[in-house]
């Protein structure tokens, strides 16, 4: 049986036997709801795991709360008490036009306790069924753990409002922690969404690093926040006390920020604090990387983050020297000797696929390639020992990636052509080996393989990077425009039914999405594209939020990355993964969001190191499933992508 609830126009709904929401509506929203579902709407999803339990580490023991040992539902709310050891813990939830609550843990023992995690499940619905329900029926959540600035922002995937916002009151958050993420859950589920007051006691390091919080006897800690509906991000209630205007910027700066009155800012020693006439400071950095702001405002403590990179052409420099040292498969036979690897940086070693696909000598490690041809193009790097790879590498991939007809292989040990993901990576790299030494057979190869995917059942996916090799071609075969608008058409016709690729529905669809339209108006220009896109673009904004840590501002939510890609086999949040730079491609086309699209590209310099190293995952929560993260993974795999758009795409990326 269930309670409900009043929260604006909206409505909350709550188990009579235990108190926790599980269901909250919005009339603009028909029958989703913006919590995960019991049952077979979403299996993984049990009582456990509802709105508002958790747990909570500390020196005197670890507890779950679940089941309140008193409990009291009226008409205005509901109050629950939990006996957690040395702790008790009171959770009041109110309704109306907001919907607040308050989690009080009192220290009810003789001695102080030390709280090394603590952990309130939050459980919004970051699902992926099929695109047309996942649309209209599940929510991104952005989240930001920024001490006393924090917030979650969860909007419907297809970008409509209103929003449910939760902004916290009283207390601070500085990390949050996934749950339910294995290879059950898969690539379709983002998991269980815990906000936390700190995850000292399993990931220290996370975050700018977590707090070690005491309670006194007879003292008492709490959290606060509440939640509401709201037409835009814009409108969320902000308790921010100095707000950066970017959250990257090249080596040595600057990044103006705002300072509220009262606030005092306490930048870490590789950076300093600059005031300007305008009565803004100016952040200047001496060493590169991401650097942590702490910010105080009276009691109140929160911390933003900003990203210092060296300038574009050294990081691609430095990376095009590390690839040729260590990347090269030079100890196998010599026709496979020129082929791209991903590295284990741990061990020094290359790793080989051994049935992993996504560690082949294919599929996306085309992107070490195509970064030397970007490269190579602009003049960067060992123009002999780039050309040199560049020429042994394409004799590798005619021998062994591509047959006669055009079809493309996963790898060179590989024997299936089906994956269409690889044919318009490996027409790019044709296609820019014909532009920088002008051999008409790469040109004539990249127009086979295109001809082909078409051929294929191409224009019925939506392949990463397809529309760009057709705008390209376009000049060299008429067969191009016909490839672009019958794509184009079909896309037009499907609407929301969009099909499922290796995930039901993500951003690496959307983006491809709006990319084909885009190429279709470029080579046929029609109204009826520039609508479509208009149409279709909150659904890839919705994607991404603002939150002040160049890892989340404008950067798509991918949260599987890791695990297919990387060593250490974690699932949860990739921020940023790669193939956010495939927003930035879509936005660069259009001038209103091209800032955005630059925000995007510098946020990615993050997981390229000074030496030439880079991280194909960083994932981001504190924990997932109990395993402490927010890490870069080992394997420097594919995150060349990366590299490739931020030299292509026209960006002023310094």
């Amino acid at each position: 049986m269930t309670a409900s609830f009043r929260l604006g126009r909206g409505t909350v709904w709550c188990d009579d036997g235990d108190g926790a929401p599980v269901r909250v509506t919005h009339p603009d929203h028909g029958q989703m709801t913006f919590l995960l579902g019991e049952g077979s709407d979403d299996d993984f999803h049990q009582p456990p795991f509802r709105w508002g339990k958790g747990f909570v580490i500390t020196d005197a023991g670890s507890y779950r709360w679940d089941q309140p040992d008193q409990l009291s539902i009226g008409p205005a709310g509901i109050d629950a008490r939990y006996g957690l050891g040395p702790l008790e813990l009171t959770a009041r939830r109110r309704f109306g036009e907001r919907w607040t609550e308050r989690y009080r843990f009192t220290n009810n023992s003789g001695k102080a306790v030390a709280v090394g995690t603590l952990a309130i499940s939050t459980p919004f619905r970051d699902v992926y069924r099929d695109a047309a329900s996942t649309l209209a029926g599940a929510c991104h959540a952005h989240i930001w753990t920024g001490g006393a600035e924090s917030y979650v922002w969860a909007i419907r995937m297809d970008g409509c409002g209103p929003g449910l916002g939760l902004a916290l009151t009283a207390g601070e958050l500085w990390s949050y922690s996934i749950e339910s993420r294995n290879g059950a859950t898969s690539s379709n589920t983002r998991g269980h969404i815990y906000l936390q007051l700190t995850d000292h006691a399993r990931a220290p390091h996370a975050m700018g690093g977590q707090p070690r919080v005491i309670v006194e006897p007879g003292g008492a800690i709490e959290l606060a926040w509440e939640l509401g509906w709201y037409d835009a991000i814009t409108e969320l209630p902000r308790s921010a006390a100095a707000e950066p205007s970017s959250v990257a910027a090249t080596l040595p700066g600057p990044i103006p920020v705002t300072i509220y009155p009262g606030a005092q800012l306490t930048p870490p020693e590789s950076v300093s604090a600059i005031p300007q006439p305008d009565g803004r400071v100016a952040l200047h950095a001496t060493a590169p990387g991401i650097h942590y702001v702490e910010v105080q405002n009276a009691e109140r403590h929160s911390r933003f983050a900003v990203l210092f990179h060296r300038p574009l052409r050294e990081i691609v420099e430095r990376r095009a020297a590390y690839i040729l040292d260590h990347q090269l498969a030079t100890d196998r036979d010599p026709s496979r000797a020129a082929a791209f690897l991903p590295y284990d940086t741990r061990s020094g070693l290359r790793l080989n696929e051994g049935g992993w696909s996504d560690w082949s000598d294919g599929r996306e490690r085309l992107g070490m390639p195509r970064m030397l041809q970007e490269a190579r193009r602009r003049g960067w790097g060992d123009n002999a020992r780039i050309d040199d790879a560049l020429h042994n590498y394409a004799r590798f991939l005619r021998t062994h990636l591509v047959s006669d007809d055009g079809r493309v292989r996963a790898g060179s040990f590989a024997a299936d052509f089906h994956r269409l993901y690889n044919y318009p990576w490996v027409a790019a790299f044709a296609i820019a080996q014909y532009e920088l030494y002008g051999d008409p057979s790469d040109l004539e190869l990249a127009i086979r393989i295109v001809d082909r995917y078409y051929e294929s059942g191409g224009a019925h996916f939506l392949a990463i990077g397809i529309s760009e090799c057709v705008t390209a071609l376009a000049p060299h075969s008429d067969r191009m425009r016909e490839h672009a608008i019958a794509h184009a058409e079909h896309f037009l016709a499907a609407g929301r039914e969009l099909p499922a690729h290796e995930v039901n529905y993500e951003q690496s669809i959307v983006a491809p999405l709006l990319m084909v339209l885009l190429a279709a108006n470029r080579l046929a220009p029609a109204d009826r594209y520039v609508a479509a896109v208009a149409d279709r673009l909150p659904w890839l904004l919705a994607f991404a939020g603002d939150q002040p840590h160049p890892r989340l501002r404008h950067i798509a939510i991918r949260h599987w990355d890791g695990y297919w890609f990387g060593g250490l086999r974690l699932w949860g949040d990739t921020f940023p993964h790669y193939w956010s730079v495939l927003n930035a491609a879509v936005l660069a086309q259009l001038p209103e969001h091209r800032e955005t699209a630059e925000a995007i590209v510098r946020a990615n310099l993050a997981d390229f190191s000074d030496d030439g190293a880079a991280s194909c995952a960083f994932v981001y929560p504190s924990c997932v499933n109990g395993q402490p993260a927010h890490i870069a993974d080992p394997v420097a795999n594919d995150q060349d992508w990366a590299l490739v758009y931020a030299m292509s795409l026209g960006l002023q990326i310094s």
